[in-house]
């Protein structure tokens, strides 16, 4: 395991690009490639290529693919309310580069991922979150592959490396340790932090759901600005972003998953049982790198040493200068190394 002397180490985005000056655990890579055909690509998106589709039992998800088909496969998962193509337009390639399969799926209930029938609950859960991805690897017959996300993307890595270690080779994860403690959710945390989280109490009324039905992308610029004070993202960018928020099971899945962290809504009756695990608080095993962005406007930076003991294999944590809650896209330099840093630990 890593030195616990290495959790406040720096991470620039200059430094972070050379993979040859990184450090990882001497294990052999457990990383097999995925081979499988992928279904026919539709349209056009900038920076990743064309969005493809693939079905699971519940959901016909869009995604992306970028790199040699049979290269070491990679799951990047991206946050609320932010783009996939936005967070992972150059981290991805720069994957590419380096051998690996990148696989960037949207969210349930974002973009052109839609659910297949009209009565399943529109769960935005963490279980459930984590059970998508483990499907879409299924439908697409992938083994084993890295998993790296932030946010809602990363909470879903961060199940799914715990539930099911045996499918992942390592792990990135911005703001550590991700799984939500059900058990203390009406617990107050300390008012510096509440204040960063307002949309999630927004999201209990009747009138934050009216608000995010009637204003999403007013909603989601505030967002941006308040988590990532320092990213001075372009309209350009932000425009880009806009058709994530017009899934029709958007703002259903957006007020499930707030509603659900905080115990104000019930689960997805199918997901109880991972539930039951995830209020275990399971330990994660599979190689980690935890990244926090230095401007993070949400989840103030740490050493990592808050929640070292979670993971119990190879791991190691970065804070990232410059970058804020979207940190893929803020200093994506920064998360293609750690991406490169953890798979070398495997």
């Amino acid at each position: 395991m890593f030195s616990r002397r290495r959790l406040t180490q720096p991470m620039t985005a200059t430094a972070a690009s050379d993979a040859t000056g990184l450090t990882g655990a001497g294990r052999r890579s457990a990383v097999t490639a995925a081979t499988a055909a992928e279904p026919r690509a539709h349209h056009a998106s900038r920076g990743l290529g064309p969005i493809r589709h693939l079905r699971t039992d519940l959901l016909d998800i869009a995604y992306h693919a970028v790199g040699p088909a049979d290269g070491r496969p990679v799951l990047l998962l991206h946050g609320w309310p932010f783009s996939p193509v936005g967070s992972y337009a150059e981290v991805a390639p720069a994957l590419a580069r380096q051998g690996h399969r990148c696989y960037i799926p949207y969210l349930r209930g974002h973009g052109e991922t839609r659910f297949r029938h009209p009565d399943t609950f529109r769960s935005g859960e963490q279980a459930a979150l984590g059970a998508d991805l483990i499907a879409f690897m299924d439908a697409l017959r992938i083994p084993r592959a890295l998993f790296a996300g932030y946010d809602w993307g990363g909470r879903a890595v961060d199940v799914a490396a715990a539930l099911w270690p045996e499918r992942c080779t390592g792990l990135v994860s911005v703001n550590g340790y991700l799984i939500q403690n059900l058990a203390l959710a009406k617990n107050p945390l300390a008012p510096s932090l509440e204040e960063g989280y307002w949309y999630f109490f927004y999201f209990l009324t009747e009138r934050g759901r009216q608000g995010l039905q009637r204003d999403r992308e007013d909603l989601a610029r505030v967002v941006w600005h308040r988590n990532s004070p320092q990213w001075r993202f372009t309209e350009a960018e932000f425009a880009q972003t806009a058709p994530l928020w017009t899934n029709p099971d958007y703002v259903d899945v957006v007020i499930h998953g707030y509603r659900h962290r905080l115990g104000a809504a019930p689960g997805d009756p199918r997901y109880a049982d991972l539930e039951e695990r995830l209020l275990e608080q399971p330990r994660i095993s599979v190689p980690t790198v935890t990244l926090d962005g230095a401007a993070d406007g949400v989840i103030p930076p740490t050493d990592g040493s808050g929640y070292a003991a979670h993971f119990t294999g190879p791991w190691t944590h970065h804070v990232v200068p410059g970058a804020g809650h979207n940190l893929p896209q803020e200093q994506p330099e920064a998360f293609t190394a750690a991406v490169l840093e953890a798979d070398a630990m495997g």
